[in-house]
């Protein structure tokens, strides 16, 4: 008896699902051996993948957690490419990056005095 499963290649399934620019990034991240498809570690990109896998990887300081739903016959447009998986990622609530407060630029002469009264005494960086 045969299992007939649709199959595909692990860095083309990347590309089609729209994880990756092109395919070529695709296979240098699965040759780097950042993949798992159903928990084990793939360093090969010809990895063959069908619907039923659970592939994590990390995509831009994202973890991502995906089950292929189907293969695709092409990479087409976005709603097409979410329809190939199901996101199993944690969602993860992260802060806006704000390095300067309210406020815009520098510190102005203002905000380093406030700065200045509010050391320790004994401070290594104290000026006094």
């Amino acid at each position: 008896m045969t299992d007939t499963r649709p199959t595909i290649r692990l860095d083309k399934w990347l590309w089609q699902a729209r994880f990756f620019k092109s395919r070529s990034l695709a296979a240098g991240v699965v040759s780097a051996g950042k993949v798992r498809v159903d928990g084990t570690p793939v360093s090969k990109p010809a990895r063959v993948v069908g619907p039923g896998n659970v592939l994590t990887f990390v995509q831009a300081q994202d973890t991502k957690v995906v089950r292929i739903l189907d293969c695709g016959d092409r990479r087409g447009p976005a709603p097409e490419a979410q329809a190939l998986y199901e996101d199993l990622s944690p969602v993860v609530e992260r802060r806006p990056y704000n390095p300067g407060g309210d406020r815009k630029g520098r510190p102005t002469k203002k905000d380093r005095r406030d700065m200045l009264t509010h050391r320790a005494a004994g401070d290594p960086f104290d000026l006094e």
